[in-house]
């Protein structure tokens, strides 16, 4: 299936990029999200009329992920979460719990920018965390997982 990108995908090109996808990822992620549009003849002339704001939209996106990277720089998060005897954890730490910190703090960031690349956090301790801003700007936190203090 081809598709024009209307802006950055990661792995996969730039706003105005004619690609070819599986029919799969382009029916149900790329059009669906507003990533892309089908590459018919009424798209491309629709396209490049439309291609300076659409160009100038992203570079909007990047300076404002950029911005953003810069204010989370030095930023530490702190999640208590119940431990047993050995130091593991009941449950695990994910995305969401990450995300859930990180808007605590004032940061909008949505749980699918958080990148775990080994799984879900299972033990006490503190880790190194990507925060994916733009598909350009990758941002590391650092994440300590703490004890519950029991009162």
């Amino acid at each position: 299936m081809e598709v024009i990108l209307l802006e950055k995908v990661a792995q996969l090109g730039d706003p105005g990029d004619l690609v070819n996808v599986k029919a799969g990822y382009g029916r149900n992620f790329l059009i669906p999200t507003g990533k892309a549009v089908r590459a018919d003849a009424e798209n491309k002339a629709e396209y490049e009329k439309r291609r300076e704001a659409l160009l100038s939209a992203e570079a909007d996106r990047k300076e404002s992920a950029e911005k953003l990277s810069e204010n989370m720089e030095s930023l530490e998060v702190v999640i208590e979460a119940q431990v047993s005897e050995e130091g593991t954890l009941y449950g695990s730490v994910g995305t969401r719990e990450i995300s859930d910190s990180l808007i605590a703090k004032g940061f909008e960031i949505e749980k699918s920018a958080v990148r775990l690349p080994e799984g879900v956090l299972k033990e006490v301790g503190e880790y190194s965390v990507d925060i994916e801003l733009h598909p350009e700007v990758i941002q590391t936190i650092s994440v300590t997982i703490s004890a519950l203090e029991e009162s």
